[in-house]
């Protein structure tokens, strides 16, 4: 991975959505709930103030409109402060 987020921030692969069927009908991507779930990728240094508490390979819940939207090498990814993650699963 060439990406190293800065400060308290975090770099999330949000899981995919998951397609759901209802009598033949296939709901369209644009229609779909934005995942909540994702695995952290890469992680900052933190700052004075706000040690890292998250590391890679954590899975994490997170706001429904937390974070920025990425795009790197054909993947989409998620970018966001730590204090914007929710939780940490265990």
């Amino acid at each position: 991975m060439n990406i190293k987020p800065l400060a308290d921030r975090v770099l999330i692969d949000p899981t995919a959505a998951e397609e759901v069927t209802m009598a033949g009908i296939i709901i369209p991507d644009s229609a779909k709930e934005k995942p909540l779930k994702g695995k952290v990728i890469a992680v900052g240094d933190g700052t004075k103030d706000e040690p890292m508490v998250l590391k890679e390979g954590d899975q994490v819940l997170y706001g429904k409109y937390a974070g920025s939207e990425i795009e790197f090498e054909g993947t989409k990814y998620l970018i966001m402060r730590q204090s914007d993650v929710m939780a940490k699963l265990v």
